[in-house]
């Protein structure tokens, strides 16, 4: 997969298939969207791309609103690698951006690639003011040599699986139904950084992950993850929250990898939430808060093992 940052003049005249939208979270709405164009890509002997935008949309549209991503760029470019296109547009989301008209945008993107297909999902609006609708996409691509098809959403449990519901989800701390709607345990990925070291005087050394200020987390509270250190994956807890029984200020990720000694600052360390087992809890001494630590490595033990 070719990854292409910016809207140069194309390079060769090869028709391609392509699809857009922010893909963030990569749920099982955008993995419809990826493979269709995959799919269509192969059925007409095309090139398949997808196209994105960094930063978020939301950052420009919203400046200042926490954009609380499902994913990182590094994260979305793994998993959209795995469907395997020929292609993959990581473009600039500027201020010119947000007022260009569908079809200015549309136009720039020709120069850069040569549209026969463009599939997008149910409800995408594209250009100032989000005039570029389906509708409007349909009637522009007619004049500019190419179909647009749009796919309904995917439903999960009765509704639409979309990002903003997976964002719920987490915020409710229920990562197992997140799981459902994006085919994937949700996952974190930060540096390990230099904590209090107080899980180690209560026997249970912790890594503090420093993670992304734009990255939304869990609901507070304690998970059973998979780690991966070096590549291999490993049974671990996790703590998300304030610490409450030391009064603590600010929110932190801490993980604990089971049956596992090793240093690991400085390295980046990724976790996956399959179990939520409790919420946070302030205890009365230190004592009962290790007691508590050590039910729930025994209570993440057992929910892990294969």
């Amino acid at each position: 997969m070719e990854v292409v940052r910016v809207l140069e003049p194309r390079r060769t005249n090869r028709p391609f298939v392509l699809t857009m939208g922010k893909f963030d979270g990569l749920h099982l709405g955008h993995h419809e969207l990826i493979s269709t164009t995959v799919e269509r890509a192969h059925t007409l002997g095309f090139g398949s791309a997808v196209l994105t935008w960094d930063p978020h949309p939301n950052a420009v549209i919203h400046p200042g609103r926490p954009l609380r991503l499902l994913t990182s760029l590094e994260e979305k470019i793994e998993l959209i690698a795995r469907f395997n296109p020929d292609r993959l547009f990581i473009i600039p989301f500027t201020h010119e951006t947000l007022i260009s008209s569908a079809d200015a945008y549309l136009r720039q993107i020709l120069t850069a690639v040569r549209i026969r297909e463009l599939w997008v999902g149910e409800g995408f609006a594209m250009g100032r003011a989000r005039t570029g609708d389906i509708p409007t996409l349909m009637y522009l691509g007619a004049g500019l040599g190419f179909a647009v098809g749009a796919l309904t959403r995917v439903v999960v449990g009765g509704a639409p699986v979309s990002a903003s519901r997976v964002r719920v989800l987490l915020e409710a701390g229920d990562v197992a139904a997140a799981t459902a709607l994006l085919n994937r345990p949700f996952g974190l990925r930060g540096m390990v950084v230099q904590g209090n070291q107080r899980g180690r005087t209560l026997g249970f050394p912790t890594a503090n992950l420093r993670i992304d200020p734009d990255h939304i987390l869990p609901a507070d509270g304690v998970y059973a993850c998979r780690a991966s250190i070096d590549g291999v994956a490993l049974p671990a807890v996790t703590n998300i929250g304030l610490r409450p029984t030391f009064d603590g200020l600010d929110r932190a990720v801490e993980v604990h990898v089971l049956d596992w000694s090793g240093e690991l600052y400085g390295q980046t360390l990724r976790i996956e939430f399959l179990h939520r087992l409790r919420g946070e809890q302030k205890f009365a001494n230190v004592a009962a808060l290790v007691a508590q630590i050590q039910h729930d490595a025994a209570t993440a033990r057992d929910r892990l093992r294969p």
